[in-house]
């Protein structure tokens, strides 16, 4: 029988709550922990109706405890909202107010969760962490190395929300719905009785559960700067020009737009027009037609390898720039500033600073690194 102690991240969904039986009933000595990272009244834009999300929410830690109750294993609830603030929100509002498209998941398990689960692993003298991560980990013998492997089953893949663990944090980590499908998960939910087994998924950000990220960073923006947030966006306004740098109209501010976007623009052209890039030093939105959207390069920096040691010479791999897009072949190269040139086979439409491009071959994950702005090419080109 396996007595590991291993630590479960709680989140009060039918993922985690299933990983923790499943580890459970294999005779690991569980104990739950609930991160409360965010207060969901501060979704309130105005006039005291704030709007819940289903992510972080009071419902979800009380459905988190009911969970550990029904599995019998030790479950709590840390406070972690002051690190949340630092190290995600702050993130993502400095990042539109800079024309960068942030990817809070991914900083939210980086920078926050792993590393504190580990700590309070620690605490309680586990060797292992868990979560309800839809991935694998598995030791290439050849290699010595940890590898981290798409799901078994492509649809409800995590991957590449996890490009960051660090080899020893895969030497720990358990993701026991690795090989299930979610429709096999719901059903060993029923199994043991949880009450979440039917718990629709959680699609929103959790401090942003209406989609309006323009609204929350003007609200959340002068409470980082220590003034009103009227007076931080005060002079956010700017233009909305072509490629060839005529003002075809205004905008209330960068951090209203991403690459990519093609509504909210108010320009009338014969041909749909789309945001194909921002230029925060000239508080300008490029657009453009869809063609102007496609480049075959893209340059990612602060990367973090995974089944290989470094990236000394180019590898060819399949290359993911945001979590929904379809990963496309590419050649990864070494550049002498420390940063990643990724040649695409073929164009890809709107690649967009700010977010994750993640690295596989095959099922594996080669590892990953964060989109930064290159110049527009010249007017007609698609690099």
């Amino acid at each position: 029988m396996n007595t590991l102690r291993v630590a479960v991240a709680m989140s009060g969904g039918v993922d985690s709550s299933t990983a923790a039986a499943l580890l459970k009933e294999r005779g690991y000595d569980v104990v739950g922990f609930s991160m409360q990272l965010w207060d969901q009244r501060r979704n309130d834009p105005g006039g005291g109706d704030h709007q819940p999300g289903r992510c972080c929410s009071l419902e979800d830690l009380y459905d988190a405890r009911v969970a550990a109750a029904r599995l019998q294993f030790p479950y709590y609830v840390v406070n972690f909202q002051k690190e949340f603030e630092q190290n995600v929100i702050r993130h993502f509002v400095d990042s539109y107010l800079n024309g960068l498209t942030p990817s809070p998941c991914i900083l939210c398990n980086s920078r926050l969760k792993f590393d504190h689960l580990f700590r309070l692993a620690a605490n309680i003298r586990a060797t292992h962490i868990a979560t309800g991560h839809y991935a694998r980990i598995h030791r290439d013998e050849e290699s010595g190395r940890w590898l981290l492997l798409r799901a078994r089953y492509g649809e409800k893949d995590q991957s590449y929300y996890l490009f960051q663990l660090t080899q020893e944090q895969l030497s720990r980590i358990l993701f026991p719905l690795g090989e299930l499908q979610k429709s096999e998960v719901r059903r060993i939910a029923g199994r043991f009785g949880l009450e979440v087994a039917g718990k629709p998924d959680s699609q929103e950000i959790c401090f942003v559960p209406d989609g309006n990220y323009a609204a929350f960073v003007e609200r959340h923006s002068g409470a980082q700067a220590g003034e009103s947030s009227g007076h931080a966006i005060a002079s956010a306004e700017g233009e909305i020009v072509d490629r060839a740098g005529r003002v075809l109209g205004r905008h209330p501010g960068i951090h209203h737009f991403t690459i990519g976007q093609r509504r909210g623009l108010g320009i009338a052209n014969p041909a749909p027009l789309y945001v194909i890039d921002i230029l925060p030093a000239q508080r300008q939105v490029v657009v453009g037609e869809r063609a102007q959207l496609a480049r075959t390069l893209c340059r990612v920096v602060q990367s973090n390898w995974i089944s290989i040691s470094a990236l000394t010479v180019p590898i060819r791999v399949e290359a993911k720039i945001r979590s929904r897009h379809r990963e496309a072949p590419a050649t990864i190269a070494p550049m002498e500033d420390g940063s990643i040139q990724v040649t695409f086979d073929d164009p890809q439409p709107a690649i967009t600073p700010g977010q994750a491009c993640v690295f596989y071959q095959g099922e594996r994950v080669v590892g990953g690194g964060w989109i930064v702005r290159q110049p527009a090419s010249p007017a007609g080109g698609n690099n």
